[in-house]
């Protein structure tokens, strides 16, 4: 018979695999794929197996796939686990992100997320860049006039290094031909909201 510490070793041991592919579990898969029609199917898999889809035709097909981009670089370099990503990974369905809000309005603490998203998007579409200061102050009235408390701050390093990442994923999106797909995971690890 094993002894009290000896038993909880053993314990411990055969669930380590376990523990180990929890660790490993990837919290979302995204796939967006071209269809040769102008249409983009988005498709989320969450780590329980569950997805949920969207196909958006053209021209907001374009626009909602870099949208969609965006976020994935902001919340990826920011580590927002309760942005977009996060709350789909939740179990949040495509269609709750929308009027009529099944779900309710987004949460305080995903807000920042899209909020940023909108910001760089707006850069995209007009080809002005605003510092991170800028960013700091549009945040800040943005969050005064919901009556939202402590409104994030952005680093420029950081708001340099999601630019970045979003050239990148912009970049291989583009590279995709008509009726493939460009895969990615979402599992940031612990940091902000």
């Amino acid at each position: 018979m094993l002894s009290e510490p000896r038993l909880g070793v053993a314990c411990a041991l055969l669930l380590l695999p376990n523990i180990l592919r929890e660790e490993l579990r990837v919290m979302l898969t995204i796939k967006f794929t071209k269809r040769r029609d102008g249409s983009v199917i988005s498709r989320f898999e969450r780590a329980d197996g569950s997805a949920t889809w969207q196909r958006k035709n053209a021209p907001q097909a374009s626009f909602f796939a870099l949208h969609d981009l965006t976020h994935y670089a902001l919340e990826t370099t920011l580590r927002y686990r309760r942005g977009f990503y996060g709350l789909v990974a939740e179990g949040w369905d495509l269609s709750d992100f929308g009027t009529p809000w099944p779900r309710g309005p987004l949460p305080a603490d995903a807000e920042p997320a899209e909020l940023i998203a909108g910001f760089l998007d707006g850069e995209r579409a007009t080809g002005e860049r605003c510092s991170a200061a800028d960013f700091n102050a549009k945040i800040a009235l943005y969050y005064s006039s919901e009556g939202l408390a402590t409104p994030p701050t952005l680093t420029q390093e950081k708001l340099d290094q999601i630019r970045k990442l979003a050239r990148e994923l912009r970049a291989r999106w583009a590279a995709v031909p008509p009726g493939e797909s460009l895969e990615l995971t979402f599992d940031p690890k612990p940091g902000n909201p």
